[in-house]
Order: C-alpha cells, then sequence, then structure tokens
C-alpha cells in the first residue's frame, strides 16, 4: 500500500490555487534560469512546495520511494531556486534554478540529453 503525501504548510492561498493529480501530486518542472534549459520533472506536493519556497532548494516528492528528497542531499548536486511561477491552469510548477552538476540522475546534465526522438534540420 503506498502512503500519499501530506497537505504540508503551504500558504492557503497558493495550496486553493493548485490542482493536483489524483494523487495530490503537481509536476514541476526544473529550468536553468540563465539558459532556459529544461533540466528535469519532478513531483511536488502541497509540502515539497511549501519547502522548495521557504528554503530555496528543490524539494520533491518522490512516488517511488514515497518520501521527500531534496535535490543535492546525496548527489551533491544542488538546485538553487531562483524563482517559482504556476502554468496558467496551476496544475504544473514551473521552478527556475542555478542547476549545480548534473540534474540527472543517470550523471547527465539533463534528463533530455540522451533520448531524442526528433531534431530540428539544420
Amino acid at each position: 500500500m503506498s502512503m500519499s503525501p501530506r497537505p504540508g504548510n503551504l500558504d492557503p492561498a497558493i495550496a486553493a490555487r493548485l490542482k493536483r493529480s489524483a494523487d495530490g501530486l503537481v509536476p514541476a518542472i526544473a529550468q536553468q534560469y540563465d539558459t532556459g534549459e529544461v533540466l528535469m520533472l519532478g513531483w511536488m506536493d502541497d509540502e515539497a512546495l511549501h519547502r522548495t519556497l521557504t528554503t530555496g532548494r528543490c524539494t520533491y516528492w518522490s512516488r517511488s520511494r514515497q518520501e521527500y528528497w531534496v535535490k543535492g542531499d546525496t548527489s551533491g548536486h544542488f538546485q538553487h531556486v531562483k524563482s517559482v511561477a504556476l502554468d496558467c491552469d496551476a496544475d504544473t510548477v514551473l521552478v527556475r534554478v542555478d542547476q549545480v552538476g548534473a540534474a540527472c540522475h543517470t550523471g547527465s546534465r539533463t534528463c533530455f540529453d540522451d533520448d531524442v526522438l526528433l531534431r530540428a534540420a539544420d
């Protein structure tokens, strides 16, 4: 049986705007703040978003491990938060970060480097 993420301490005004999936999560896209490079996609519940907003470090909810994790605590590849925004539907979070080291768990700079399905012609 999987544990669901807990509601958290997120500002009620922000929490009221979020459109979460059935499991209480919103996708969170991490983007390099100065280049626009898309780094990774993680998942946040209210508490993970609260921690991200208040600590300046990205906190995600691991769906496989059923626990919170802060990017860089294990790998040393930190994400320092520069800004956080909701999309127009309030169902996706964009976190603009200063990425230190690799963003992908494979060691790649981004999670989107290795499996390009279509590349524009030069």
